[in-house]
């Protein structure tokens, strides 16, 4: 349901799969065979598919396997979308498995590339699917597409982050944007607006009323941090600033960039209204803290746990006051896995398929909170009734208009916790931003002045 940020970098993917980042670099990555518009071209002679069990009602059908990065109730809602698919037809059976979170599937599926015995699906995250196309594993989806099913269905949003030099690779499915949570039950008892906070002022304003309300003897917080690249991208912009421009220069130790930690500084050791938290969500289900910056992914499980305890409002990332509000785009996308079977990849492609109908987006939205990848979905009646009885789900849905991807600085694993880290120096220890950020940005230039021509290269739809 979350995402998760720990991750081999690209280069160390690389060298990890024999191919050495010089070697292997994305200008010269690509099917070796062709662009998807023929069928020899996405085969993998010597690569098999991994172990799976067929249901006995659906021996005799093609199999193709799904390794899943969902758990719990993410899980759970793959497994009813697949039986639907299996039933739907005669010809084919889909088999989801659970491998944990992304994590884990990157690290399974690195294993898997080397062994050459790999599942016929994948789900990466937005900044990780990069890594895989660089050594030839996915499959280019262009010729599969018709009037029915292309990338025309999907939420434009999303559908430039899966296109790489004019062919798609990823087509969208659990994606999200981070969201600001709070405690609707304790802003009414403070007599404050329940619709949340709109700004960082707003939150100053509300913050006093708040801690006026004790919680095992102590002011109730206005806000636990995470040390999360993903909010401090929103945050940044939110301030007008950026982690870099488009010349690849990095810019988050800027004037603006100091500001915007400087103030969160300010909030947490000098006001006393916020704190660096272990699990930001679990202190705001137990009711410490009255508000936590989440993802959308979320808000179906936060909902079901705050249920009997307290009433749950979100509201857009807070901006400063006057600044456009943006936020980065998160999730994981569908891609096919290039073997030795035409076969079974393009049974693959009739899984996706079915995937991106409006009936199937939309129980993925409902069951998981994840917004609804195809344009059509929210215009389903359970969606509609959904947001009815919900509105929380419409603030998540309309809240896309301000999705936009993440800065050159947030496509590499590494990179991100290394801003993560900088957020929790200053969250957790109150170090001086100034300092914090120009340390960081040496670091985060240094790896983007290596990986330039590699982007610029790749022509990488997402950042146009």
């Amino acid at each position: 349901m979350s995402r998760t940020l720990i991750t081999p970098s690209r280069r160390g993917l690389l060298t990890a799969m024999g191919l050495g980042a010089g070697a292997a670099g994305l200008a010269a990555c690509g099917s070796p065979l062709g662009g998807g518009d023929g069928a020899e071209s996405n085969i993998r002679d010597g690569f098999t598919q991994a172990d799976l069990t067929v249901p006995p009602e659906y021996e005799g059908r093609t199999p193709i396997l799904f390794w899943a990065p969902f758990t719990a109730e993410n899980y759970e809602v793959v497994t009813q979308l697949f039986t639907e698919f299996n039933e739907s037809q005669d010809e084919i059976v889909a088999i989801a498995e659970s491998v944990g979170g992304y994590d884990d599937l990157v690290q399974k599926f690195t294993a898997s590339l080397q062994a050459r015995t790999v599942p016929d699906i994948v789900c990466f995250p937005e900044m990780q699917w990069l890594q895989f196309h660089a050594s030839d594993a996915l499959v280019p989806l262009d010729g599969y597409f018709d009037d029915e099913w292309s990338t025309d269905v999907y939420i434009p949003n999303y559908v430039h982050e899966g296109i790489v030099a004019g062919e798609t690779f990823v087509v969208p499915f659990a994606r999200s944007t981070p969201l600001f949570y709070f405690n609707k039950t304790r802003y009414q008892e403070a007599g404050l607006p329940e619709e949340g906070p709109s700004t960082w002022e707003d939150l100053a304003e509300f913050a006093p009323e708040l801690a006026k309300i004790e919680v095992e003897r102590r002011p109730l917080s206005a806000i636990a941090f995470s040390p999360d690249a993903w909010h401090g991208q929103a945050d940044i912009w939110g301030f007008g600033g950026a982690n870099s421009n488009q010349d690849f220069e990095v810019t988050i130790n800027d004037e603006i960039g100091v500001e915007w930690l400087q103030w969160q500084r300010a909030f947490i050791h000098d006001a006393g209204y916020g704190y660096l938290a272990k699990d930001a969500g679990t202190d705001f289900q137990s009711g410490v803290t009255a508000g936590w910056r989440g993802s959308t992914a979320g808000l179906t499980g936060q909902t079901v746990a705050a249920d009997g305890k307290f009433e749950i409002g979100v509201a857009y990332m807070l901006s400063k006051e006057g600044e456009q509000k943006q936020v980065p785009t998160g999730g994981s996308g569908l891609s096919i896995v290039r073997t030795e079977s035409q076969e079974r990849q393009d049974a693959c492609a009739e899984l996706l398929r079915f995937l991106a109908g409006p009936e199937q987006s939309a129980t993925w939205h409902i069951g998981t909170g994840y917004v609804p990848i195809v344009q059509a979905a929210a215009e389903t009646q359970a969606v509609k009734d959904l947001v009815a009885e919900n509105p929380n789900y419409l603030v998540a849905l309309n809240q896309l208009e301000n999705a936009r991807t993440a800065d050159y600085t947030n496509w590499d694993a590494g990179r991100v916790n290394e801003i993560g880290v900088a957020q929790g120096r200053v969250y957790g220890d109150g170090s001086s931003p100034q300092e914090v950020l120009d340390s960081l940005a040496a670091e985060l230039q240094e790896g983007l002045d290596e990986d330039r021509e590699s982007y610029e290269a790749v022509d990488f739809q997402g950042w146009k």
